[in-house]
């Protein structure tokens, strides 16, 4: 294992002043695994004033946790002291924390065995619970008694679905049982550090693992929505899953970007509560995108996503199910709707809806989305006016022409851009003026 120049040098200085010292948790995994890890944590026999003594440029992180921040040519290292978690009262935090100088009481409180492994080149590799063989056998494993795990932090569930996603592991059926039975207490996590486990998970190269999180009863916790798709059937020649299937089966056809893996999981959110069965049993889910953009923006509130993700996602679940006839025209009504730097995002939600559907009508509907992107291309090649300040004059222009300042302007340009997207050949500075001096006459 080939450690950093950095990482190194730390290390080296920690052992060289008689303290123990390794690279340790995710970033031993990653490179096991031949990944190239993003961040790297070392753990010391040294306390946090030892560590701050031996290094110029040092910050506290979390020195109440032990945790020593150093830095070297302008990257941070968390340098951590051996310690004991005690009694966990929240499930979130312990209620103090003790240092030892035994990495393997230091291990023991890690939360997978795969996350529970340290090195550095006088030692190697120090494994006690058989991460090596469990990252072989693809398998997520606590460490220790899962129970345990999981009551002191209630998150470590979460995380270990979104290892499993992210990894294409298997959870140990130990683990497992021990998430289903502790499932309710999610509910004392706050929903950022869920939001965060989600993000990765969606975006992982496993999406489906969402699956998981449903059959553990996570999901009856922080996205009940989730468990009420997941029960609903669609009895409908356009599909061939429940609601919760298809949405599934939809996140891995879709690209691995955030804001498109949450509108996949979120795009079908109102079907159940939009749901009605025609006289033949086949059942109906009209104006679900409208109602589907509300409850999306209530799941993502919740779940104390940003305003502009959450603004994207909204506006991508309320416009995926629209199908105006092609031509020029619907198709710049349909960039001002939807945002022209958010089409692409629109046209693999369709794709990725599409092939979740049945095989019905199909071809017919990728040739649309198909015939949809090709025009779309064609009126940005054709530098159409797509957004009130493409507009040739503006509102200095009117002032200029005595159109009195306030919403009088507003009103005049919103009837003159609607007058160009109808008929782009008109954006023309003085076909404009001349349409404003006959507006105010």
């Amino acid at each position: 294992m080939n450690l950093p120049a950095d990482v190194q040098n730390i290390i080296s200085v920690l052992e060289s002043n008689g303290h123990e010292a390794y690279a340790v948790g995710g970033c031993v995994r990653d490179c096991i695994l031949g990944k190239v890890p993003h961040d790297w944590d070392i753990t010391t026999s040294a306390l946090p004033e030892q560590v701050k003594a031996l290094f110029e440029r040092t910050f506290d992180t979390g020195i109440e946790h032990g945790t020593v921040t150093v830095l070297m040519h302008g990257v941070g290292y968390e340098v951590t002291t051996y310690r004991v978690d005690g009694k966990y009262e929240d499930g979130r935090h312990p209620k103090e924390v003790t240092f030892t100088a035994s990495l393997e009481e230091d291990l023991k409180r890690r939360d997978f065995t795969i996350n529970a492994m340290a090195y550095n080149d006088i030692r190697g590799l120090v494994d006690l619970f058989g991460g090596e063989e469990d990252l072989e056998a693809g398998i997520i494993r606590a460490v220790g008694n899962p129970t345990e795990r999981f009551t002191e932090d209630a998150l470590r569930m979460l995380r270990a679905l979104r290892f499993s996603a992210q990894l294409g592991f298997e959870i140990e059926q130990g683990t497992y049982d021990a998430i289903k039975t502790l499932a309710p207490t999610l509910g004392k996590i706050s929903a950022e550090r869920i939001q965060v486990e989600m993000v990765k998970l969606v975006t992982s190269a496993h999406p489906e693992r969402i699956r998981d999180v449903y059959a553990t009863g996570l999901t009856k916790i922080f996205f009940p929505e989730f468990d009420d798709m997941m029960e609903c059937q669609q009895v409908n020649k356009h599909h061939m899953y429940s609601v919760g299937e298809h949405t599934i089966v939809s996140m891995g056809l879709a690209p691995d970007d955030k804001v498109i893996r949450l509108t996949m999981m979120l795009h079908d959110i109102a079907k159940p509560v939009c749901k009605t069965t025609d006289e033949n049993g086949q059942n109906h889910f009209k104006m679900h995108p409208v109602k589907g953009a509300e409850m999306a923006r209530t799941v993502l509130r919740r779940l104390k996503f940003d305003n502009d993700t959450t603004d994207k996602v909204c506006n991508l679940v309320k416009n995926h199910d629209d199908r105006p006839e092609i031509n020029p025209r619907n198709v710049r009504r349909m960039i001002i709707r939807v945002g022209q730097e958010n089409f692409n995002d629109l046209l693999a939600v369709k794709r990725a809806d599409c092939l979740a559907q049945s095989m019905y009508h199909r071809e017919e509907k990728l040739s649309y989305i198909d015939e949809l992107e090709k025009v779309f291309n064609e009126v940005v090649a054709a530098g159409d006016c797509l957004r009130i300040k493409d507009l040739q004059i503006n509102g200095k222009d009117l002032i200029a022409m005595g159109v009195p300042q306030g919403q009088r302007i507003g009103a005049v340009l919103s009837t003159i851009f609607d007058a160009v997207v109808e008929n782009p050949e008109l954006n023309q500075r003085e076909t404009l003026l001349n349409m404003v001096k006959s507006m105010i006459k």
